[in-house]
């Protein structure tokens, strides 16, 4: 049995990068968000819709990323080095073509996407102009999501982060100088923030390229992938879809929300999208638990320590929400001088000061969900959160929403309102699912 301490320093070796790491992510939205709250509410709106679409196109890269995180946890766990380098290899190949499609359709189709979202004629020059150049390049984020999967799993993800880092102030230097035309280039507004992003994700993919090939996996062999190891593509797709799914089904009724929220006019739309940025922070520390713990429950599931998992998951859980609520609770205390930072809109602020004091509650259960969604998948129980997610999601959040928000007329107030009864239901189901133990059944290498 692995003693307790040693398990929350294999935590700690992980969780504190990817926490930096996320944050810096987090901060690479936000500081979109701020610069062009300087240039117009009406951008910030538009923006927040087409990320909106973006990231649920990106999900279509998680299929593979997913299941290369899970399947390379359980195989260095077991000491299976050549299955780690034809995984990745697999994954790289699979994500390049799907990334080159993706970026394909979403330039091709950005005019027709914004309009069946419902955007209006005021807000649809930026909407197109912020959609066509990053979506042109998604396949930067593509092929870097794949590296940093591979990285972590191979407890490296210090790598990850210090790119993180450079990409950051890149972004914030291109930000400054393309959106408000400083340093002898033009004022782009909105398209300079795009412009400025992709460029980033395109020097974050090169970096990555280089620290996988130095640190990582030296090379890959031509004799491990002849003949093609279809059955490694086909562990991947296995893992992948359903735990894709679940991201999907989340993210598709974001998409729905939006489309609601959107009902309710730009004021409405462009406080979702400063409050998603704000609130961002005060969970960022139980995604960087939760991917920890979830590699380092692979590993423990691949040595064959499934009582170790275990607790490495109730030591998770019991800190995650611990912090997220303290940092909720003082978003929410500190929340109506925020907003009059971000905007001199009386509504909107508001508006976002009420969500940030109904997000306290929220925050109990989300941190549980973002956990119990890593860790199943890292446990190889892959098809449970997908369900719970498919269920409960598109019932309450989806369906409470619409009925809070736009017949009784709560507005988009009354949508946070279920937005909370959805997270904390899907909180008590998972909690009851991880003390079940049915989950150490599931691991992938046991069947192997």
């Amino acid at each position: 049995m692995i003693h307790q301490e040693s398990l929350k320093k294999r935590l700690a070796k992980l969780a504190v990068p990817i926490f930096i790491e996320t944050l810096l992510i987090m901060m690479l939205g936000a500081v979109d968000t701020i610069m062009l709250s300087r240039h117009s509410d009406s951008s910030v709106a538009a923006v927040g819709v087409v990320n909106q679409i973006i990231m649920l196109t990106f999900l279509i890269f998680e299929v593979i990323n997913l299941g290369t995180s899970v399947l390379c946890s359980q195989y260095l766990g077991a000491r299976l080095q050549k299955k780690v380098v034809q995984v990745v290899g697999v994954s790289i190949l699979v994500n390049i073509v799907i990334g080159v499609s993706v970026s394909l359709f979403l330039f091709s189709c950005a005019g027709p996407i914004l309009r069946l979202m419902g955007l209006t004629p005021e807000l649809m020059t930026d909407g197109m102009d912020y959609m066509r150049i990053v979506g042109a390049f998604a396949f930067f984020q593509a092929i870097s999501l794949t590296l940093s999967a591979s990285l972590r799993s191979a407890n490296k993800a210090i790598y990850p982060m210090l790119v993180t880092v450079v990409v950051n102030i890149l972004n914030i230097i291109g930000n400054y100088s393309l959106i408000f035309g400083r340093f002898g280039f033009p004022e782009l507004g909105v398209e300079g923030a795009a412009i400025s992003t992709a460029f980033s994700r395109g020097v974050s993919m090169v970096l990555l390229f280089i620290i996988l090939f130095r640190k990582h996996i030296h090379r890959f062999p031509v004799a491990y992938f002849r003949p093609f190891p279809w059955p490694e593509l086909k562990n991947l797709m296995k893992v992948g879809l359903p735990s894709a799914g679940e991201q999907l089904s989340y993210s598709s009724s974001q998409v729905v929300i939006t489309f609601f929220i959107n009902m309710l006019g730009v004021e409405a739309l462009a406080t979702r999208t400063y409050c998603v940025n704000i609130i961002m922070f005060a969970y960022l520390f139980s995604i960087a638990m939760a991917q920890g713990g979830a590699i380092c429950i692979g590993h423990l599931i691949g040595e064959g320590k499934p009582h170790a998992a275990f607790l490495m998951g109730k030591y998770v859980m019991k800190k995650s929400v611990m912090i997220t609520v303290i940092l909720s609770t003082v978003l929410a205390v500190f929340g109506n001088t925020i907003f009059h930072w971000l905007t001199s809109n009386e509504e909107i602020i508001r508006l976002g000061t009420t969500i940030l004091i109904i997000d306290v509650i929220l925050e109990i259960g989300r941190p549980i969900n973002i956990f119990a969604t890593n860790a199943l998948r890292a446990a190889g129980d892959v098809n449970y959160p997908f369900y719970v997610g498919l269920v409960v999601q598109w019932s309450v959040a989806v369906g409470l929403g619409y009925i809070f928000g736009i017949p009784l007329e709560w507005g988009i107030c009354g949508m946070w309102v279920a937005f909370l009864l959805d997270e904390n239901i899907r909180g008590a189901i998972f909690v009851r699912r991880w003390y079940s133990m049915k989950w150490t059944t599931k691991g992938f290498v046991a069947k192997h």
